[in-house]
């Protein structure tokens, strides 16, 4: 992937008027904590891999947050907001840039994606018209969204959108995120339980668990071994539901 200005560089924590305290949620978490305590560089694109509950929502969510983007989704630029849920560990990081990166960018969340719609439906851009998000696919529309504005420079984050996607789905957003960060346009962060999202050509990925992060290689994620386990013989795990 080409050298490129970074909208993030690097996630420290925020020392002013002082830490976070590590005996509140979310710095009970450890991949949480780790960060705090060790801050982490990030790439062009960078991909968290773990199980529910570990944290790697949390902490796409507070990266989007401190960016300046909606903890529901959108841009920089929305204020889209339906029922604030989103830790205050937004309050507590910063976020180290490169000189002469862009400064907007998307958040896109499976989850929410649906109240965001209607709120550009509700809110439309009147210099130029917008897809129809509602009369497409849950899935189509979250691509058409990633089509429209492929062009527009800075920083992607995704929580979780194989949540919309489908395998052949998952693909299309991979060729649409790789050619933004290739052309140089974007810098992408992903959170996923999706294996094939996680193949991210090119990708730094962390796994994250009760240990915190830890940096691993695509065929050594637990993810990528136990689905394919599962695969080769799908009747070993299925037996044990009855």
């Amino acid at each position: 992937m080409p050298r490129t200005h970074l909208p993030i560089r690097r996630i420290e924590e925020y020392l002013d008027p002082a830490p976070m305290p590590r005996d509140v949620w979310p710095a009970t978490l450890a991949p949480v904590r780790q960060v705090l305590d060790e801050g982490l560089d990030l790439g062009p694109v960078t991909v968290f891999v773990g199980d529910n509950g570990v944290g790697k929502s949390t902490l796409v969510e507070a990266i989007a947050l401190q960016f300046g983007m909606s903890p529901e989704g959108g841009s920089t630029q929305s204020g889209h907001s339906t029922r604030p849920s989103e830790s205050s560990l937004w309050e507590h990081i910063v976020l180290r840039r490169d000189f002469g990166a862009p400064r907007g960018g998307f958040f896109l969340r499976a989850e929410t994606m649906h109240g965001f719609f209607t709120y550009l439906e509700e809110h439309p851009n009147h210099s130029r018209p917008e897809p129809v998000f509602h009369e497409r696919s849950h899935g189509e529309s979250f691509l058409d969204f990633v089509i429209d504005r492929a062009r527009w420079p800075g920083l992607w984050i995704l929580d979780e959108p194989e949540s919309a996607l489908s395998f052949s789905g998952c693909l299309t957003l991979i060729a649409l995120l790789r050619s933004i960060v290739e052309t140089g346009v974007g810098q992408v962060v992903l959170s996923t339980h999706s294996p094939v999202l996680a193949a991210f050509p090119g990708a730094t990925i962390h796994e994250v668990g009760e240990w915190g992060l830890r940096r691993t290689e695509w065929s050594d994620l637990d993810l990528v071994r136990n689905q394919r386990a599962f695969l080769e013989a799908p009747e070993r795990y299925l037996r044990h539901l009855d």
